[in-house]
């Protein structure tokens, strides 16, 4: 079980103690005590940040990845941005402090070239949060939130990294769209606009995914929940028997 969570031990909510880097290596950690020979991972949502990381960095560690409903920007980060999202915004919004963090400290040994990639940023950022303030502005009021994020949620948030390569074999199964449930039940035209705006970002997500890493086998199930392997169970069996009797 991830740290913080479970029966593991929790470290104080700090970036460091959470970054994406410092969770994989947690679990490369745990394939080397029991000294598993190259096994196939797989990861649900955020999870996915785990299997890019390991994927990126130490590929001749597994045999390959799936990812279950966790292929978003956390996992794969689309330099060319197909389409907005709000976890783009997030992912920008944590590189953009990290680097005024690294000038308000004094870091810098390039000012010129630091101006110049800080600029990048800003712009980024910027786009980031006109289409953030776009897709608000097709639903109802979003609840307030209560309170400081210094949760352990909160630190793997603040500790998510861009991931653009990952040499491995991968199984990635998107739900597109997501299933609502009972959300916006009483409102056909608020979870109308939430459904084409998730078929949207979330399709462009799994194209961007598949064109960027010619490795993956990418699945999409329609109207899937976001815990695809319980609400379409047959389907993702399926596809990961498939995929892992392909394996070398």
């Amino acid at each position: 079980t991830r740290r913080g969570f479970g029966a593991s031990s929790a470290p104080p909510p700090v970036d460091g103690n959470y970054s994406a880097d410092r969770l994989g290596d947690d679990v490369l950690a745990v394939i080397e005590a029991l000294k598993l020979d190259r096994p196939v991972l797989v990861g649900h949502s955020i999870a996915g940040e785990e299997l890019s990381s390991i994927g990126s960095r130490y590929p001749d560690k597994v045999a390959g990845l799936i990812y279950l409903d966790a292929g978003y920007p956390y996992a794969y980060y689309d330099q060319k941005r197909a389409s907005p999202s709000q976890l783009y915004l997030i992912l920008d919004a944590i590189y953009l402090k990290r680097k005024l963090d690294s000038y308000l400290s004094g870091g810098v040994q390039d000012p010129q070239q630091f101006m110049e990639k800080l600029q990048a940023s800003l712009r980024q950022f910027e786009s980031d949060l006109r289409e953030e303030e776009k897709r608000l502005a097709s639903l109802p009021p979003q609840p307030q939130q209560s309170g400081p994020g210094y949760t352990i949620s909160w630190a793997i948030i603040r500790g998510e990294q861009k991931y653009t390569e990952i040499h491995v074999p991968i199984l990635a199964i998107f739900a597109d769209p997501h299933d609502f449930g009972q959300e916006f039940k009483n409102d056909p035209a608020t979870r109308a606009a939430a459904v084409a705006n998730d078929l949207a970002s979330t399709t462009a997500q799994a194209k961007a995914f598949m064109a960027g890493i010619p490795s993956a086998n990418v699945v999409l199930i329609p109207n899937a929940n976001h815990y695809v392997f319980k609400s379409n169970e047959a389907e993702v069996f399926r596809d990961m028997n498939a995929f892992l009797a392909k394996l070398p």
